[in-house]
């Protein structure tokens, strides 16, 4: 059964609206996923959409709507930036749309997504504003749906159980070797990882019925996002081997 959804969240941030709104339309890749968009009202927008509004660096809608594929009729996104009194900024972000099914699983999984997305946003406007990088994502294989799959991998990566936000770990992270990073985001669903040149994002969607994801926002110079992707695929695939 179709039913309407809505995400809202707002936070303050030290970056300038400026910063901000470049990380949302330019600098997606260093958070999120890459994205482009049409800079203009009536431009394109990621998905098939298009901008509903256009408004830099203070007001962004991207509305697609007819979607073909998932679980989705019609998706959008606003943020609502604002200069902060004493600098910084005030953010809104609204996420709305329709699920078509599953709806209360759709709605609890892109609500705690959403939280994390957001967190990595800030993440990246403290410690990378600006910063352009090599995005990859990879999915592990049908075995990492299992209950405790998102532990199996944090403890393969070298994250104690008992490792909590803020502390520093020793990591072996592939293609790249031991480095130390801070847990900058853990509970049952997510663990964030960022080290001096990088973020590394580990999704437990096997609590939504999905395989384990990882994401890396590699900023380093000549940073290769296609070759981060498949030694992290090669990896995650033997840990579930």
């Amino acid at each position: 059964m179709s039913k309407e959804f809505e995400i809202v969240r707002e936070f303050e941030t030290e970056a300038g609206p400026e910063e901000v709104w470049e990380a949302v339309t330019t600098g997606s890749a260093g958070w999120l996923w890459p994205q482009e968009f049409e800079p203009r009202k009536g431009g394109a927008a990621p998905f098939g959409g298009t901008l509903t509004a256009w408004d830099p660096p203070h007001h962004l809608i991207a509305r697609a709507e007819g979607l073909a594929a998932g679980n989705q009729t019609f998706n959008q996104v606003e943020h609502v930036i604002e200069e902060r009194e004493g600098g910084g900024a005030w953010v809104r972000y609204v996420h709305s749309g329709v699920f078509v099914d599953d709806w209360d699983n759709q709605y609890d999984g892109a609500s705690k997504h959403t939280d994390f997305y957001l967190h990595t946003l800030r993440q990246y406007l403290t410690h990378f504003t600006g910063r352009p990088a090599a995005f990859a994502t990879v999915n592990g294989p049908a075995a990492s749906t299992a209950p405790d799959a998102l532990e199996v991998v944090a403890r393969a990566l070298g994250v104690p159980d008992d490792a909590a936000e803020g502390a520093t770990v020793r990591v072996e992270l592939p293609g790249t070797g031991p480095a130390e990073a801070v847990v900058d985001y853990r509970d049952r669903y997510f663990v964030g990882l960022r080290t001096g040149g990088a973020m590394y994002r580990v999704f437990g969607r096997n609590h939504f019925g999905a395989p384990v994801g990882v994401s890396v926002h590699d900023f380093a110079p000549g940073a290769d996002g296609r070759r981060t992707g498949e030694r992290w695929q090669t990896w995650l695939d033997g840990v579930f081997a």
